[in-house]
Order: C-alpha cells, then sequence, then structure tokens
C-alpha cells in the first residue's frame, strides 16, 4: 500500500502525464488508499497537500504493516 502512495507523490512530483493509463491506475488507487488523509492538510501550495496527504497514509501503513509483520513473526 505504501509503495502505491510514494509512487504517486513521486508521479505527481515529476508531473506525470495524467492521460497514461498506469499514472491513472496508481492516482486512483492513491486515492482510494489515502481517502482518510488525503485532504487532512491545507497548505498554499497543491505538491506540499499531496506530499502530506499521501506521505502520511504510507508511513501509517508502514508503521501498521510493520507491527503485523512482527506480531505474526512472535508466532
Amino acid at each position: 500500500m505504501a509503495v502505491i502512495l510514494i509512487l504517486w507523490i513521486v508521479m505527481y512530483l515529476l508531473d506525470a502525464n495524467r492521460a497514461n493509463a498506469l499514472v491513472q491506475f496508481v492516482h486512483d488507487a492513491a486515492n482510494w488508499l489515502a481517502g482518510w488523509s488525503r485532504d487532512l492538510f491545507t497548505f498554499d501550495e497543491a505538491w506540499a497537500r499531496v506530499v502530506a496527504g499521501y506521505g502520511l497514509a504510507a508511513v501509517v501503513y508502514l508503521f501498521i504493516g510493520h507491527a503485523v509483520a512482527n506480531r505474526l513473526h512472535r508466532r
């Protein structure tokens, strides 16, 4: 999940062609994954909103994934 979110951040910052099918798929998946954090911050710059909103979701998913992996590894 975090990879998709980070990939979207990179695509956005590099101004990827939004008409491309891969870019659209990554954007749609990232929007769904970061629905709860996407508009959480109200920076003036659009790039800052994308990095903060999608980045927060990526960090949370990484933390949850790490916690679940540790829990499963201890069994």
